[in-house]
């Protein structure tokens, strides 16, 4: 799978995971919208609106998908999590500026017109979820449900590598080896990645009881650097952290597939003939809600 495939298929993950529900109550009748839309009153017309707004969103980045895909591989080793609270425009806005000497100055007009466009939209989205709440349920169940789909299932990348203790490890044996694999996307200077070690180590042992495994990719170690193998080493030592940690050809599909990861910790749920099941879990799994949606992905996995 390439970057690419990855980033079209991840978009609406992105811009649906993250949408701020308020719990501030919603006004009359004859609220509006920013825009000039009208808000809906019934559910059937809020589903209809909302899914127009995503399809918007969505265009907006299919429509220059190569320079949105630059934008997400940039950030993702300076921007470790998307706020809590935080407009999805807004973020895109930071880390466009965070990154603007990666770009042209035609290219930075056209970033930030647009990640205000989808600012903009995100307010209306906003506004429909804070009156309908139950349209970010529809949305988070579309994502499980999507996955048990032949058509929308994806391979993790098959890859050659080797653990960071020296060991080779092949993909399809990892794997086919174990009833579902935990696979955690993190690197070394990342504050929440390096926080829930103990805890991964935790889980590590209980998935193993379970014929499971929780393995950890730190992006600093793709391609094999010495230095940045000693240093994701010491910090799993220092953690008390055993579980296996690998890496592998940072130009292979695999390699690829790591780089289009957008914010740490990434966590994804792979069974045993290689899927990954549902969508990727954004944030530390010492979350309740984080934790849950783990769980039952890896009920999932082993169904």
């Amino acid at each position: 799978m390439t970057a690419t495939k990855y980033l079209s298929g991840f978009i609406a993950f992105l811009v649906a995971g993250f949408l701020l529900v308020s719990l501030t109550a919603c006004g009359g009748q004859s609220e509006k919208m920013d825009g000039s839309m009208d808000m809906p009153k019934t559910i059937e017309e809020a589903s209809k609106q909302y899914d127009e707004l995503m399809k918007q969103e969505n265009e907006i980045f299919s429509k220059n998908q190569e320079l949105w895909e630059k934008v997400f591989l940039v950030s993702s080793k300076d921007m470790t999590m998307i706020e809590d609270n935080k407009n999805y425009g807004d973020f895109l806005l930071k880390v466009i500026e965070e990154a603007k000497d990666q770009f042209s100055d035609d290219e930075l007009k056209l970033l930030k017109a647009e990640a205000e466009k989808v600012r903009d939209i995100e307010n209306k989205l906003i506004k429909l979820e804070e009156k309908f709440p139950e349209l970010a349920m529809m949305r988070k169940d579309a994502g499980m449900s999507a996955s048990d789909s032949s058509m929308n299932m994806q391979m993790f990348p098959e890859f050659e590598g080797k653990d960071l203790k020296g060991n080779t490890v092949n993909s399809k044996d990892l794997f086919s080896n174990n009833k579902f694999t935990v696979v955690n996307f993190w690197f070394t200077t990342c504050s929440p990645c390096v926080g829930e070690l103990n805890s991964l180590e935790t889980l590590n042992k209980d998935f193993e009881k379970m014929d499971g495994e929780l393995i950890g990719v730190n992006s600093f170690t793709l391609g094999g650097s010495e230095k940045s193998i000693m240093e994701a080493n010491e910090v799993l030592d220092k953690k008390g952290a055993t579980f296996r940690n690998v890496y592998f050809d940072e130009n292979s599909e695999a390699g690829k597939f790591a780089n289009g990861v957008y914010a740490y910790p990434t966590t994804y749920v792979v069974d045993s003939k290689g899927n990954i099941v549902g969508d990727p879990i954004v944030g530390v799994l010492t979350e309740k809600a984080q934790k849950d949606k783990l769980m039952r992905l890896i009920d999932q996995a082993m169904s």
